[in-house]
């Protein structure tokens, strides 16, 4: 079946909800097509490693965006867009063609796949809604879960399975859990608590191949140790998904995402790009790409708008935020801790770290501190920070 809108939309996560949201805020009478690969409309991503698990009255329901009846757009969810002209200004699915006056690539990011792990019954690639309730199906009280990888989603994940009763196993290279975020003190922080909460740590360690049958699944890993659990749960992080803006050649960036400009146009004509594929220019620290909920929301709706014909450019630096057990943070910019590190409140209800690269903060965290985030903001804008950052953002309460 051929279409024609005014506006296609290509993704169907959060960056594809803001944006159409951006579009009808801008113009009200213009028609809205989502194309998105996932079963499910968008969803409010993070809840699936946070609320629908630490929060009794949140169901899968509470978490959809709502996104056709507040803006009126047409979903197409269990669609692959397979090609795109920018010439034509036209879209390939395996029904047909869509005919656009503007695109947005709100495409977003493919799981990490261990070549020796395929995904299977009982071995998920944790990213979607759907993979949330098959996982809920595996994991119940008393059942063993192999979690694969300690960074944001792996730790995220472990945590809410702890909480729920679930046996876990979390396995990962790093020496703590937080994918090597962490300074010395905080990770060990984060292990107590994972250790306090039951969780078996196999720090240092990787998976090698997993074997399943209809019952349980068998983890080994590069020690030669074996796993017997229920579920796999692979939590590696993302790569963007640019393969249909490579096809179509557009151009993309040395971070893996497409690259976009100021106003997030991409270099094919009527096409612009936005969420977890978009490599931008962060104002305060320079071209990046980044994946959670506030750059895809807030680049998202930026994107529509320009789409609708307002001038904007997107000037952002976006923040994120993890909720482990009763731990939590917020942060701005770069957490590397092989960079020149400042620790202030070392404590374990409350700590600031700044990064800082030949002299200038670029990343801030805000471990069990809230509020803070638009003074990290203001920190990371300087070119010359203060001489002493010690008490320069409270630690509030925790």
């Amino acid at each position: 079946m051929d279409r024609r809108t005014d506006y296609l939309v290509v993704g169907g996560g959060m960056a594809a909800d803001a944006a159409a949201r951006g579009i009808r805020d801008v113009d009200p009478d213009g028609t809205i097509l989502i194309v998105g690969a996932d079963e499910d409309p968008p969803v409010r991503r993070p809840a699936l490693s946070k609320d629908l698990w630490t929060d009794d009255d949140t169901t899968p329901t509470d978490v959809l965006l709502g996104t056709a009846d507040a803006t009126g757009a047409t979903l197409l969810t269990g669609t692959e867009v397979t090609g795109l002209d920018p010439d034509a200004h036209q879209a390939t699915t395996a029904s047909g063609t869509i005919a656009y006056r503007v695109a947005l690539l709100a495409t977003g990011g493919r799981p990490r796949v261990l070549d020796d792990v395929p995904p299977g019954d009982r071995v998920v690639y944790f990213r979607t809604l759907a993979d949330y309730r098959r996982l809920r199906r595996l994991a119940q009280r008393g059942s063993h879960v192999v979690v694969v990888g300690g960074g944001y989603i792996g730790s995220e994940v472990t945590a809410a399975l702890a909480q729920n009763g679930v046996d876990v196993t979390m396995v990962f290279p790093e020496d703590a859990p937080g994918g090597g975020r962490f300074v010395p003190e905080i990770a060990d922080q984060v292990s107590r608590r994972y250790a306090d909460a039951g969780v078996d740590l196999r720090q240092g360690r990787t998976v090698t191949s997993t074997m399943s049958d209809d019952d349980e699944v068998t983890v080994t890993l590069d020690d030669g140790t074996t796993l017997t659990a229920t579920a796999v749960v692979v939590g590696l992080g993302v790569t963007p998904d640019t393969s249909l803006a490579e096809a179509a050649g557009i151009a993309l960036c040395d971070d893996g995402g497409v690259l976009v400009d100021e106003h997030l146009r991409t270099s094919a004509p009527d096409v612009l790009a936005a969420g977890d594929v978009a490599s931008f220019v962060d104002p305060r620290l320079g071209r990046r790409r980044v994946e959670h909920e506030d750059n895809a929301t807030t680049m998202g709706e930026a994107a529509g708008r320009v789409m609708a014909g307002e001038d904007v450019a997107y000037q952002h630096t976006p923040f994120f935020y993890s909720d482990l057990f009763d731990l939590g943070y917020e942060a701005v910019g770069r957490l590397d801790p092989t960079l020149e590190t400042v620790v202030d409140h070392p404590t374990d209800d409350g700590t600031v770290v700044y990064h800082l690269d030949d002299g200038r903060v670029v990343g801030v965290l805000l471990w069990n501190v809230w509020d803070s985030v638009d003074a990290a903001r203001d920190l990371v804008a300087r070119p010359d920070p203060p001489d002493d950052l010690t008490g320069l953002i409270p630690k509030g309460d925790a």
